[in-house]
């Protein structure tokens, strides 16, 4: 059974947010103004916490700190992508810290907000988050029941949102690089823009226009043997990307 902040009952439909972090006050402080916000917040100090939240039931989104105490928040993130693609916003405490930032979206993060940060800008990104997840679950059950794309020994199913390797081993992704990867699938050889693949991946623009890059820098790191000299999704310099291999349909 979850805990609720001072919401009183539990109303189903609103969205669950688990803030992680060690600042007692601006846990406290997040908890109430989302709350305020008709949103049910869980909180966590460490990692262990918040596996026991996630044990009780996964949340909608997680904010996440990059500078916790005895945990390194880049691990955690590591140990949520293990278990689920939950949305996950995090928060660093330096502007000087890109390179943390970097790293944390390249590992799935979602988006990121910058310490000290205004409430109203964190509502802003978490309900865009949430919002472009939403649209991927209602993208995903229009798609076909059946079929999928193949592609020099790799196959996509469609149907069981699954992508194995020329070895037959299946390769985890996330919903953003799922998503990424059926728009080139679906138009191989031509050259698709950063607006386009915004769209295909439900990326807005109120979250920043760059993360397409990171979504094809992640996808690259799984289906190239060199991502440095990628084969697959090639840059159309000035465009965007395209997908050079030759792409079987069923």
């Amino acid at each position: 059974m979850l805990k609720l902040g001072n919401s009183g009952a539990a109303d189903l439909s609103q969205p669950r947010i688990l803030v992680v972090d060690d600042d007692a006050e601006l846990r406290r402080m997040l908890v109430n103004y989302l709350e305020g916000q008709s949103m049910r917040v869980l909180s966590a100090s460490n990692r262990e916490e918040m596996s026991r939240q996630f044990a009780a039931r996964e949340p909608n989104l997680v904010l996440l700190d990059l500078r916790l105490d005895k945990d390194d928040g880049l691990d955690v993130l590591r140990d949520i992508r293990s278990r689920s693609d939950v949305p996950v916003i995090i928060m660093t405490g330096h502007r000087r810290d890109e390179i943390d930032r970097v790293v944390g979206l390249e590992l799935g993060a979602d988006d990121y907000v910058t310490k000290p940060f205004g409430l109203r800008e964190l509502l802003a990104r978490v309900r865009a988050v949430l919002r472009r997840n939403d649209f991927g679950r209602a993208a995903s059950e229009h798609e076909p029941a059946s079929g999928g794309f193949r592609f020099e020994g790799w196959e996509l199913d469609l149907r069981a949102h699954r992508l194995l390797n020329p070895e037959g081993a299946t390769v985890p992704l996330t919903k953003g690089e799922y998503a990424l990867l059926v728009a080139f699938l679906n138009a191989p050889g031509r050259p698709l823009t950063r607006e386009h693949l915004l769209q295909a991946t439900r990326v807005h623009e109120d979250v920043f226009d760059r993360s397409i890059d990171v979504q094809v820098l992640r996808l690259r790191r799984k289906l190239e043997a060199d991502p440095s000299a990628p084969r697959a999704i090639q840059t159309e310099r000035g465009v965007g990307y395209r997908f050079s291999l030759p792409v079987q349909q069923y």
